[in-house]
């Protein structure tokens, strides 16, 4: 009785096996009947990059407008040196915790706004989780007196360019560029931003598009005209370029299916929210430029930082990841001067221009309070803080040059993880920009697409 069983679930499993063959001959079959009419289809619904070299042909080249390195350079140097050293340094517990006011008042208006998706919420941090070393109060810093030189005497002066700048310590200022009172620890929590990713969250209709709308039309301008100095362009070119890319990070990881929790790249989507627009994805690699500027001019203080979380092994490799980042010779050849900063704020407008773009942008930070959704206004205000800090690195505030010299343990946290989300950004526009094009003009139909027959018949031998 026994053996008979055993007879019937082997014969079972050879009938089970010989469907899921036969599946897949007629997977092969599909693709190859669709290969006659369409671009090259993957198993996986990738496009295959041989169907044609010419439409897969980067259409950005040059020189990226107001900086000093060229799209083809910044495209291989990405792939090759900076993205993969970013994607393994923000996975260090170093740069996984990140301390926020996640419950803040709007100070514009009534909050509104109302996520659909579980995905929306933040996943704090139990005081037990995130590093001792964290918990322990920030040094203070040099004394006023001691940043002082006698004045009237140019020689005395003291050099303070933040590139010659030691390390002493994570200090407790503020961001003079951001809203956030950074000291107010009783408010502010620690998040693991490996456990909250940017993706989407459903957080969409007038409240979402009331940030974006107050963000430009009353702080910078929505259509600045060739007539605008480079210093007028600065701020909208930024705020462009963040914008740009938490539009694809939100299109490349995208709910495809909620009855079936089915994520993946929505390429149509990054087509008609930035590829669309040429000038956005222009903005896009200008603000990537623009914060690797800033960290390779912190390369100095950067090197020297405590990236102290009492786990000496990751705390040393932590270390050693920042110093392949900040020296390596393969980014040093290709693109010394990413950015040059140096150029700005020459004219009688300067300082005028400098102090109102800096209250411009504060606004700005205002307004990452009044984002309806959590997880949307814990990465707004991340990569907020991680401009702002780019912008005190590059600029001195109010005259006072010290102040970019003094970096809060949370800024270089925030400036990093701004430089890897841009740097995912610019990869992904990179690699499946031409796709996402195609789709978008109506050329090809999305691979991904649930009408996929093909899609349909795998998916159906993975459930068996």
């Amino acid at each position: 009785m026994v053996e008979s069983e055993v007879k019937k679930s082997e014969k079972s499993e050879k009938m089970r096996w010989k469907w899921v063959i036969g599946a897949f001959i007629a997977i092969i079959i599909a693709i190859a009947l669709a290969s006659r009419s369409s671009p090259k289809i993957s198993l996986f619904g990738q496009t295959d990059k041989s169907c044609s070299c010419s439409q897969d042909k980067h259409k950005y080249s040059g020189i990226v407008a107001d900086c000093c390195c060229d799209y083809e350079t910044v495209d291989h140097i990405n792939k090759e040196v900076l993205h993969p050293l970013l994607q393994e340094l923000v996975k260090t517990p170093f740069f996984r915790y990140f301390k926020v006011k996640l419950w803040c008042d709007c100070p514009f208006w009534p909050d509104d706004g109302m996520c659909r998706l579980r995905d929306c919420s933040v996943c704090e941090c139990p005081e037990s989780e995130f590093p001792e070393s964290f918990k322990k109060p920030y040094h203070r810093g040099l004394p006023s007196d001691d940043l002082k030189c006698q004045e009237g005497k140019p020689e005395a002066a003291v050099d303070r360019t933040l590139d010659s700048k030691a390390f002493r310590g994570w200090t407790e200022t503020d961001n003079p560029w951001t809203n956030d009172d950074e000291t107010d620890n009783s408010e502010m929590t620690y998040v693991n931003l490996q456990l909250n990713p940017e993706r989407y969250t459903g957080y969409t209709g007038p409240s979402a598009r009331r940030i974006w709308d107050a963000v430009y039309s009353e702080n910078c301008p929505k259509y600045p005209s060739e007539e605008l100095c480079q210093e007028e362009k600065l701020l909208y070119k930024l705020i462009s370029g963040l914008h740009s890319s938490i539009s694809i990070h939100i299109a490349s990881d995208y709910l495809l299916d909620e009855a079936t929790n089915l994520w993946g790249h929505n390429l149509k989507l990054m087509y008609d929210r930035v590829l669309k627009y040429p000038n956005r994805v222009e903005n896009l690699y200008f603000t990537f430029l623009f914060v690797l500027r800033a960290v390779t001019k912190a390369t100095d203080y950067l090197e020297q930082a405590e990236y102290d979380t009492g786990n000496p092994t990751e705390d040393l490799k932590t270390q050693s990841l920042m110093r392949q980042l900040l020296y390596n010779p393969k980014l040093q050849a290709a693109c010394p001067l990413p950015f040059d900063e140096a150029k700005l704020w020459k004219g009688q407008r300067g300082p005028e221009l400098k102090q109102q773009i800096q209250a411009q942008f504060k606004n700005i930070s205002a307004l990452m309070d009044c984002v309806g959704c959590e997880k949307c206004r814990l990465w707004g205000k991340l990569q907020v803080l991680g401009l702002g800090t780019a912008l005190k690195i590059l600029f001195s505030v109010n005259g006072q040059e010290h102040l970019g010299q003094e970096l809060q343990r949370n800024e270089v946290i925030a400036l990093i993880n701004l430089l890897n989300r841009l740097s995912e950004s610019v990869k992904f526009v990179h690699e499946m920009g031409p796709a996402a094009e195609r789709i978008g003009e109506g050329k090809i139909s999305s691979p991904a697409g649930l009408d996929n027959p093909v899609q349909k018949i795998w998916e159906s031998i993975v459930k068996k």
